[in-house]
């Protein structure tokens, strides 16, 4: 009598679904590169679109009254760096040429991938090129210390889209602007942060920086503000 034939190896067990491309072979990186460069008055739409969502996110969409029109009649009054500057992160799967502006030349990085990005708003993101698309921003203007007996830079919207996330990109816009500060001798970068994103701040403090929960926000706008009119 014949030996019985050995049972069938154990089939393998399914692996998790991962949300990332399905692909039928060992993934071996993806290089993305990345671009951050002044943004100009032909980015509006763009740096209008970001702050939109950003309101999304941090659910103060009722608080968001900003036009590309309004945008367009107040950003790009002054000289970079001297009033409100908006440097624009830019992401392609090609090389990203080096561009040259007034007092910034723009910083190259690549991101190693394990497996390519899906950006289902490329299209709506794109800039300039077929393949280069805008995946963050971040809006900064000068401040002064008294203390320190300088000026710095204090950041108003700092902010990455979802899909561009926890890849070192918010890490890249914030390290630009403090970058600049150093460069321009300023004395701090400052911003807030909303006290129920705990993964933004654990960020924050991991680059290094201090949070002060004693202070608080003071704010006039709107009615209050307006109730100031024959002030002076």
């Amino acid at each position: 009598m014949a030996a019985a034939a050995p049972p069938p190896p154990p089939a393998p067990t399914p692996s998790p679904p991962t949300g990332l491309p399905e692909s039928d072979c060992t993934p071996v990186g993806h290089p993305l590169f990345t671009r951050i460069r002044l943004a100009t008055p032909t980015d509006v739409p763009h740096i209008h679109k970001l702050i939109n969502q950003m309101a999304v996110f941090e659910r103060l969409t009722d608080m968001c009254v900003a036009t590309e029109s309004s945008l367009s009649s107040t950003l790009f009054n002054s000289l970079p760096f001297q009033s409100f500057t908006v440097f624009l992160l830019e992401v392609s799967p090609s090389p990203l040429q080096k561009l040259t502006f007034p007092n910034f030349t723009s910083i190259e990085q690549i991101v190693q991938l394990d497996y390519p990005i899906t950006d289902p708003e490329s299209e709506t993101f794109r800039s300039g090129s077929d393949d280069v698309v805008v995946a963050g921003f971040v809006l900064f203007f000068p401040n002064y210390s008294s203390f320190l007996a300088k000026p710095g830079f204090y950041i108003e919207d700092l902010f990455v889209r979802e899909c561009y996330r926890r890849k070192g990109m918010g890490k890249m816009l914030l390290s630009a602007v403090a970058g600049q500060a150093v460069k321009m001798g300023y004395g701090r970068v400052e911003w807030v942060v909303l006290d129920w994103n705990v993964n933004a701040i654990k960020f924050y403090e991991e680059m290094g920086a201090k949070i002060l929960p004693e202070w608080r926000i003071c704010r006039l706008t709107g009615e209050s503000l307006e109730a100031y009119r024959d002030a002076i």
